[in-house]
């Protein structure tokens, strides 16, 4: 596990850290509001107080805390490699440059001493093959750490995979809402298990789950800015068009989900785009004022 020198003296300092993903940058959204997103998001949660980790793999090495190099990398390489948790080792062994997942992320920064990670949306269970679940669901229930996203992507079955959060124990927190938001939608009709309208709620319930030891993480779901919030019908006109395309082209597992993320970006004319970018920054910015409570704690 390799540190940058601003994150390990925050570390060292007992000082709040947000992790960060990379995956967005290197497959979520396109050149170059991938590259300007990623520096974005760490100047937000400077400007609220915390340290931004942004996680990636460059060489084999865990790297927790990127330079501006490497995010270039990130966001202009065609090599870089999507990594999930069983991919670690072999991105070790083989001394791969890799993005990480929710999961892999999730996995890094909790072995690093990091409480809180914010992305955009998480993954689930895919549309109309319930065994395909990804591996950020059973990760978010077994890594003790605070993630905040705006629910799961909209391209999953989203009734599944808030029941197997709720089966397999991730407590699902509404920052202002009462319904799991639906991604670029601030509603999905499924509930979260409580509504919080502070950070500090979200730092005393965390701080509660660590002295009951349990060992699942704390989902905080954050509706998308409503000025770009995209309505429910179109997207789903948008969506089933792009399913119909990656079972035309044969699009199967990991790249399925950048593929119609892409898709529905290109036919809402950026539409999507532009909500992914700012619920991004939104939870970068909420993920930097929970660090800052927990810290207070």
């Amino acid at each position: 596990m390799k540190f940058n020198k601003e994150v390990a003296d925050a570390l060292q300092a007992k000082n709040l850290v947000v992790a960060l993903e990379s995956t967005v940058i290197a497959h979520g959204l396109p050149f170059p509001q991938n590259f300007e997103t990623a520096q974005n998001l760490e100047k937000i949660v400077r400007e609220n107080g915390a340290i931004p980790a942004t996680i990636a793999v460059f060489d084999g090495e865990f790297c927790v805390g990127l330079n501006e190099n490497q995010i270039e990398r990130l966001a202009t390489e065609k090599d870089i490699r999507k990594i999930s948790r069983r991919d670690l080792p072999i991105a070790v062994g083989k001394k791969l440059n890799c993005a990480t997942t929710v999961a892999a992320t999730s996995f890094i920064a909790h072995r690093a001493g990091i409480k809180v990670f914010a992305t955009g949306g998480i993954g689930g269970v895919h549309r109309g093959y319930s065994q395909d679940v990804s591996a950020d669901l059973p990760e978010l229930a077994n890594t003790p750490i605070i993630v905040v996203c705006s629910g799961a992507k909209i391209v999953l079955d989203l009734p599944a995979t808030r029941e197997w959060l709720e089966t397999n124990g991730v407590c699902v927190l509404g920052y202002g809402c009462d319904e799991m938001p639906a991604f670029y939608s601030r509603k999905s009709g499924l509930t979260v298990d409580e509504r919080v309208e502070t950070a500090k709620e979200v730092a005393e319930i965390a701080q509660a789950r660590d002295e009951l030891n349990l060992q699942n993480a704390i989902l905080v779901t954050v509706p998308v800015p409503k000025e770009f919030e995209i309505d429910a019908k179109e997207l789903e006109e948008i969506l089933s068009e792009s399913l119909v395309l990656a079972d035309e082209k044969e699009i199967r597992g990991k790249e399925i989900t950048p593929f119609l993320l892409s898709q529905m970006s290109e036919k809402s004319e950026g539409k999507t785009l532009a909500a992914n970018i700012a619920l991004l920054e939104n939870n970068a910015e909420i993920a930097a004022q929970i660090a800052v409570n927990i810290n207070k704690g």
